[in-house]
């Protein structure tokens, strides 16, 4: 059984970097497109239809591109759609949340402080809220709003600020931050399966039936495709939130998220003007950097409370706790590893527990075996750089001690 908790990490391992893998596909040719869009120039003896051009140097070789307003007057044979980039970040994603929130619910996911509730429960909230998300958010760009981009885009700036609140009285700080990144990812990739690569194959159908489609298509897809450029930079941030207790571990996190939308904001209107070459908008510069200043001072509150212990341990909880070694394990922790991962964190230069884990209690050993057994047995992860001087009899202690209780179940 022990070889199971080994083979898990790996299988989280390996969907992670192949959602790394693919996001970075997605997230370059999303910004490839979005710069060369706004690069465009219109030149005398363009083709017919053409809406501008552009010339670009790489790898060696020279490229011209050519937009067209609607299409060419002859249809290549041969088109090149960008959307499975999308999907599988998206599908990736996924699998790595069930692996990760899901079925570590217990450990990562409820936080019995916040909400007490069932791990189907909070698996159910999850992902309801994520698929709400996409209905809303949807049914907001559908109605007259859609007609007044700066309007909706305030309403959704709105709508994202709420459920920055709202995961925050359901989950653990940590899966909180990482929901609202997924609830603004489902968003992103479902423009794109339920409406811009549609809308486009619609234009497709109807040019080659001979007919000319209608503009609407265009004006759509261009909507869609703009949230989500903007969109992109937050849900980075919040992916990669998880690892910074400072960011998601302290009183106003959902403040700390919502922020981070508008930085996105402003950083990418930087680059969007540059591109048009519009003009060179410095102002985002402070803009931004007064928003991190926020944010850096924002965190500086307390971490959030540590949860009161229940009088009786869950079964998981109560197996390691039985298990032969435990005694010698939980002091070797506590020498070793508490004066960081600790409410109140002793280490010079920690504000907050690495990764909010926070070993201080018999139960506490109990609850994070599996990290302890993967960080700090079988690996030497931690402490890092062995600065608490972890002894090889230690480490194989730990690993015993685990060994013995998952062979009991």
């Amino acid at each position: 059984m022990h070889d199971f908790a080994v083979l898990w990490d790996w299988i989280e391992f390996a969907v992670r970097w192949l959602h790394v893998i693919t996001a970075i596909a997605w997230i370059g040719s999303s910004f490839y497109f979005v710069a060369l869009d706004l690069g465009l120039q219109k030149r005398p003896g363009m083709p017919a239809g053409a809406q501008g051009e552009e010339w670009q140097v790489h790898g060696g070789g020279f490229y011209h591109v050519t937009k067209y307003n609607v299409a060419p007057e002859r249809m290549p044979e041969h088109l090149t759609w960008f959307k499975w980039e999308s999907y599988a970040t998206w599908l990736s994603g996924a699998a790595l949340l069930a692996i990760v929130y899901w079925a570590g619910a217990e450990l990562f996911l409820i936080d019995r402080t916040v909400l007490d509730v069932s791990v189907p429960v909070a698996i159910a909230i999850s992902a309801a809220s994520i698929a709400l998300g996409w209905v809303v958010y949807d049914l907001l760009c559908k109605s007259r709003l859609g007609h007044s981009p700066t309007l909706l885009m305030v309403l959704l700036f709105g709508v994202i600020v709420a459920m920055s609140w709202a995961y925050t009285q359901v989950f653990t700080g940590r899966a909180a931050l990482l929901h609202l990144g997924a609830f603004t990812a489902t968003i992103m990739t479902a423009n794109v399966f339920f409406i811009i690569i549609p809308n486009q194959k619609k234009v497709v159908e109807v040019l080659k039936a001979g007919g000319t489609p209608g503009p609407e298509y265009g004006r759509i897809a261009k909507l869609r495709s703009t949230h989500n450029n903007y969109l992109t930079l937050p849900v980075l941030f919040l992916m990669l939130s998880n690892h910074y207790p400072l960011a998601f571990a302290t009183e106003y996190n959902w403040i700390i998220a919502s922020l981070v939308f508008l930085m996105g904001v402003t950083i990418r209107h930087y680059f969007n003007t540059r591109h048009a070459r519009a003009g060179d908008p410095i102002w985002t510069w402070p803009a931004t950097a007064i928003i991190f200043i926020a944010i850096v001072w924002l965190s500086q509150t307390p971490a959030r409370g540590i949860a009161e212990e229940d009088a009786q341990m869950t079964a998981t909880e109560a197996r390691f706790a039985a298990a032969p070694g435990f005694q010698e394990v939980t002091d070797t922790v506590m020498g070793r590893c508490s004066m960081c991962h600790a409410s109140e964190v002793f280490w010079p230069g920690l504000h907050v527990a690495p990764k909010g884990v926070v070993i201080e209690t018999e139960r506490h050993v109990a609850a994070q075996a599996r990290e302890i057994y993967l960080q700090s047995g079988l690996s030497h992860a931690m402490p890092p750089g062995n600065v608490t001087h972890m002894e090889p009899h230690e480490r194989q202690a730990i690993v015993d001690w685990y060994r013995a209780a998952t062979a009991r179940n």
